[in-house]
């Protein structure tokens, strides 16, 4: 099997629950660093109504200000076609990301829509996103169970990835957003939806304590996963999936995993100076420790 892995850093959703608001040159110089270190794919902004996320209301001035490289893939994400606008008009977004979910309450909380408007939603996007030549990612939210007794189960998934896969979208993301999987269930899930889905690019958007991230990221890998959703420290969590966050996978913690399990990452500089940068912005602008 392909070791490749795809490694997606994301300081979007490690700063969005952030209560302070940190500078459009603060978050630039941060994506600035993750680029010259060798990170090649950033999920780094989102284009939602700044009253439902207010750090992310500069995103279009933070790109401005870094300046990404053409080799770059930044990830902009959006739920609407205001938003796929605005991260079009950009020029320097390369990919879309767009939360779907076969959790309605958790698309009600997230977006503000019905299973059924956000498929007509998405198809709209998907056909703004073909016309302006970029890439289209698809979050699958809430893929391994929710806290709101939603129904779920393997098969709800897998409808879920063929109704994707229909619509065109060859990237789909399953993502964990509030940290219930165990690794069982993410290899029990992931085994079934990469073995039905040959040609798609299958990843996974995890959340996980720091001791729980090996584990759950050699669970994916065995299963076959090669696309990982990340960020540095494992700060963030999903601000509408419940009250209690659970942080994104440690950067650190699951490279060192995947290393251990023989995976081929992009060579990467020492991640020691971008840590520091991660937890001076998350002690400045995030909550009081008392």
């Amino acid at each position: 099997m392909e070791q490749t892995v795809k490694i997606v850093e994301c300081p979007r959703d490690a700063w969005q629950g952030l209560p302070k608001i940190i500078p459009a040159e603060v978050k630039a110089d941060y994506l600035r660093l993750l680029l010259a270190a060798g990170f090649k794919h950033l999920d780094a902004v989102s284009f939602v109504s700044p009253k439902a996320v207010p750090q992310m209301a500069d995103s279009e001035q933070v790109l401005e200000y870094l300046d990404p490289p053409e080799d770059a893939e930044i990830i902009g994400i959006v739920v609407n076609p205001k938003g796929a606008e605005r991260a079009i008009a950009t020029d320097a977004v390369r990919t879309l990301g767009f939360p779907y979910s076969i959790s309605p309450e958790f698309l009600r909380r997230n977006q503000g829509q019905t299973p059924e408007e956000s498929l007509d939603v998405l198809e709209t996007i998907g056909q703004m996103t073909y016309k302006a030549g970029l890439n289209l990612v698809a979050y699958l939210s809430m893929a391994f169970g929710n806290p709101y007794n939603d129904d779920w189960s393997v098969e709800e998934v897998l409808a879920a990835c063929d109704l994707l896969a229909d619509m065109g979208i060859r990237q789909i993301s399953l993502a964990d957003t509030v940290g219930l999987a165990t690794p069982e269930e993410i290899s029990q899930l992931l085994s079934a939806v990469i073995s039905v889905n040959e040609g798609l690019e299958i990843g996974v958007h995890l959340h996980a304590r720091p001791d729980d991230v090996k584990a759950k990221v050699e669970a994916a890998y065995r299963a076959g996963c090669r696309r990982f959703d990340m960020a540095m420290g494992g700060l963030g969590g999903c601000p509408f999936a419940q009250d209690t966050l659970v942080g994104n996978l440690a950067t650190e913690l699951a490279i060192q995993e995947l290393e251990r399990l023989g995976a081929t990452l992009e060579p990467l500089q020492p991640l020691g100076s971008i840590l520091e940068a991660s937890r001076k912005i998350a002690d400045k602008f995030g909550p009081t420790k008392h």
